[in-house]
């Protein structure tokens, strides 16, 4: 995927990184549509993600990563064969269900016992879990039941209230979001 971190991307990345930092929230260009993140372990500034879009807490959120090993964290010990089909994919984006580690925040989850992640081939999001140092949150920029925002305009418009930084960048190729694959099942989800 070909995308510039021009200079006021880069602005963009150190405000957000310090929202998150701090238990704000963030909008930011993702693989189809942007996304709304927070840091994973803030149990308000997911609270406050909820609040936003209004959606049920039992829906659970994605996480995204620049590599498997920020994620590793959040999810039970990772079987060899399930490391093979998350690497063997790469560098397509596919959001992959696998079971979660007893200890995460049950919004995370929405109180299940498996949590959906990927590791994102999209510049703009490599850069900001590098700059953050870890894994984000990421759910569609929009209110439930609306259409997800596909640039930062949108957002503002949308979300712009209630949304700490907007960080400015192109969505990726993607027209649809990406497949979500159970990796103990192999079903797909979509």
């Amino acid at each position: 995927m070909q995308a510039s971190l021009d200079e006021d991307t880069a602005v963009d990345l150190s405000a957000a990184v310090t929202a998150l930092l701090q238990g704000g929230t963030i909008a930011y260009p993702t693989e189809a549509v942007y996304g709304i993140g927070c840091n994973p372990l803030d149990e308000n500034a997911l609270q406050r993600i909820i609040e936003i879009k209004g959606r049920d807490k039992h829906k659970g959120f994605i996480l995204i990563a620049s590599k498997l090993a920020q994620l590793e964290r959040y999810l039970t010990p990772i079987k060899p064969a399930w490391r093979s089909t998350i690497l063997s994919v790469q560098p397509d984006p596919v959001t992959f269900v696998i079971p979660a580690a007893t200890n995460i925040d049950p919004l995370l989850s929405g109180y299940r016992q498996s949590l959906a992640v990927r590791v994102s081939d999209h510049p703009i999001v490599r850069q900001l879990c590098d700059d953050f140092d870890g894994a984000i949150v990421s759910t569609s920029a929009n209110r439930s039941g609306k259409p997800p925002a596909r640039n930062a305009t949108e957002v503002q418009e949308a979300l712009g209230q209630d949304i700490d930084v907007i960080v400015r960048g192109q969505t990726g190729v993607l027209q649809a979001p990406t497949p979500i694959i159970n990796i103990v099942t192999g079903e797909r989800f979509r």
